[in-house]
């Protein structure tokens, strides 16, 4: 995917740490803004966000590294695939490619490395926006909450999964495109959303080399900041956007983040999945464009 397609240039490239960062970029004038995707996923998912905002904003969807276009080092030789590496690598994108600060917009996994960007490098972060935050309900310190085939189920499963031919075969049944549809149908309420082209957009990554390794790097990681406690130090106003029909991030927990000073709002779109970005993007659009708006004329005056 690195030819135009969909009125998309070709992909850019950064180098971050000497690895080459895939990203892409659109709008000339206006307050930047930086979209961060989620796990398994890459600045693709951003497809139908990034033209509607760059009428107005100067746009950019970065691919973390180890995901979508981007480098995928060796976990644990090369680089650690943490929360707190993928927040530097954002906020490094902010200062050597974007010029300045921005506008972060996140969804699930992504809305922890924005808040990460922002809590660990202040001056880049003008705000930030998460769409369906990952609650990471595998977390070390959650897993005590959870029902008990969850709680010991997950711990197992990732030993299983770090035995490498076990691994790597789980890999390969789940990034089959049949497998991807299936979990998608899952992800999203609108069965209609879930197109050819969603689907192609999630698996041809999985072929690079290194993709085994990434993914079975990141299922078993279970530490790192979880967002309750990125959001009590969060040096920036945020909003919160959740699809209510979620079967992953459930919207009451969502709901328990909105209690932090920092959070202006919360809004519910009804009926959506957990990628309201994709799905709803009629909804999401008008939405972080007014955002946008507000904070930056709070910020002139």
């Amino acid at each position: 995917m690195k030819t135009s397609i969909n009125g998309f240039t070709a992909t850019k490239t950064w180098i971050w740490q000497e690895f080459a960062i895939s990203y892409q970029s659109q709008g000339s004038a206006g307050p930047a803004v930086v979209m961060v995707h989620g796990f398994g996923a890459s600045w693709w998912h951003w497809r139908q966000n990034i033209p509607v905002l760059a009428a107005n904003c100067r746009v950019y969807a970065i691919d973390l590294i180890g995901f979508g276009g981007s480098a995928k080092p060796k976990p644990g030789e090369e680089i650690a695939y943490t929360l707190e590496n993928w927040g530097q690598q954002v906020a490094d994108f902010c200062r050597e490619v974007v010029g300045g600060p921005a506008f972060l917009v996140g969804n699930s996994i992504g809305c922890i490395v924005a808040m990460q960007a922002a809590v660990s490098n202040p001056e880049i972060a003008l705000g930030v926006a998460l769409l369906n935050c990952s609650l990471r309900l595998l977390h070390d310190r959650k897993r005590a909450s959870l029902p008990w085939s969850r709680r010991f189920g997950a711990p197992l499963l990732q030993r299983v999964l770090s035995i490498k031919p076990i691994g790597e075969f789980f890999f390969n049944q789940v990034a089959k495109p049949k497998t991807v549809r299936k979990i998608l149908l899952q992800a999203y309420a609108n069965s209609e959303a879930v197109t050819d082209e969603l689907v192609d957009i999630l698996t041809a990554p999985a072929s690079d080399p290194g993709a085994v390794a990434v993914f079975l790097a990141f299922t078993s990681y279970s530490t790192g900041p979880l967002p309750e406690e990125l959001l009590l130090v969060l040096p920036c106003p945020a909003i919160i956007i959740w699809g209510t029909a979620d079967p992953w991030e459930p919207i009451d927990l969502g709901r328990e983040l909105a209690n932090y000073p920092q959070v202006q709002k919360f809004i519910p779109l009804e009926g959506v999945g957990h990628c309201p970005q994709d799905e709803a993007p009629e909804l999401v659009n008008p939405i972080l464009l007014d955002w946008i708006r507000e904070r930056s004329q709070h910020e002139e005056n």
